[in-house]
């Protein structure tokens, strides 16, 4: 495979179910966005930490982390979130401060017309980035035109098998710039730290979006091959296999596991036989990413090349609005269900 040189696009990578069987637009209102952050554990309701469930509209979530910290008269880093939420949504999600020794400030006080404090309990430890189950989505596409059924059919796929467990297009910047931002990153330019990882992540994404497609493009992103790793569903524990035999190919089809892709990095690949030659001809292909990611020390993980959109649901409010529910573990995107409906 050829190597690939500067600049680096973000391709439109393949679908599964087929091309999008209709056009729409999303986030029209914030409205049409709906998020909501499940936590992966329930607050013990004691400790110096406070919990507060925040519904915001139309504002991303670094904003409200300094106003709570202002608020609360706390230095910035004694504010936590588990994860980032869109701007252009009404989002619901967890923020932590730290009040060693003190009494919670009155949050009604707080509140603004885009932002409401839904619940608050204290807890013994900060909220760390990542310890969500998942996030629900209540999603309209407006001006939607297409083939109706194709689309119930696409959707009702979808319920069955899975969606391919891509990155989202945000995770890569303004037309995907941050990807070619960590090429100059990794040949001496200088960043920031925050700008660092944002960077890091985003060319561990694109190899990550890369190898799932070279599987879709192969079609077994969600069938066995010879020397994957699985990941259980709804969990970050692993195990390898060799040759796949029944029990495998009954637990994929009841989509209790996953088969999985790199995150690439230093380590291990915990892939062997055909999965390996797969993914070692992705890296290969783009040289100066991988070993730019192992030499800013960041370590190799897995990732579900598929993932279960749980209860999913939609209706047809009318011949142009398509209503859309569903659940999608954490750090999956809510794109991936629509880009393969849709041409956004």
């Amino acid at each position: 495979m050829a190597v690939i040189t500067q600049p680096i696009e973000i391709p439109l990578w393949p679908y599964v179910y087929g091309s999008p069987s209709g056009l729409g637009k999303i986030r029209t209102v914030p409205e049409d966005f709906i998020v909501k952050e499940i936590l992966a554990f329930e607050p013990s309701g004691t400790g110096e930490h406070v919990f507060l469930q925040i519904e915001k509209t139309g504002e991303n979530t670094d904003y409200v982390a300094r106003q709570l910290a202002r608020f609360a008269n706390v230095r910035q880093r004694d504010v936590s979130f588990a994860g980032l939420k869109d701007r252009h949504a009404v989002t619901t999600q967890w923020f932590s401060v730290w009040l060693p020794g003190k009494a919670d400030p009155d949050w009604t006080q707080f509140e603004t017309d885009s932002m409401k404090v839904l619940h608050t309990m204290r807890h013994a430890r900060k909220l760390k980035r990542g310890v969500l189950s998942g996030n629900s989505f209540k999603l309209i596409i407006r001006d939607w035109q297409g083939d109706k059924d194709k689309t119930i059919q696409q959707l009702g796929a979808m319920k069955t098998n899975g969606i391919a467990n891509y990155y989202g297009s945000q995770r890569f910047g303004n037309e995907g710039q941050n990807v070619n931002k960590a090429l100059g990153m990794f040949l001496g330019a200088k960043t920031g730290r925050e700008q660092r990882s944002l960077y890091l992540s985003a060319a561990r994404s694109y190899l990550f979006n890369q190898i799932l497609a070279d599987r879709v493009t192969r079609n077994n992103w969600n069938q066995p091959v010879a020397g994957d790793t699985y990941m259980f569903d709804l969990s970050h524990s692993c195990f390898k296999s060799g040759l796949p035999d029944a029990e495998i190919i009954r637990r994929l089809d009841a989509k209790e596991i996953h088969p999985t892709g790199a995150l690439w990095g230093r380590g291990e690949t915990g892939v062997s036989a055909d999965t390996q030659s797969i993914e070692q001809g992705i890296i290969d292909a783009y040289p100066q990413l991988a070993q730019g990611l192992i030499d800013c020390a960041v370590d190799k993980d897995r990732r579900t090349l598929r993932v279960n959109a749980q209860d999913l649901h939609w209706q047809f409010v009318n011949d142009t609005t398509l209503e859309l529910v569903f659940t999608l573990p954490a750090g999956s995107y809510a794109t991936s269900v629509l880009r393969e409906i849709i041409k956004l």
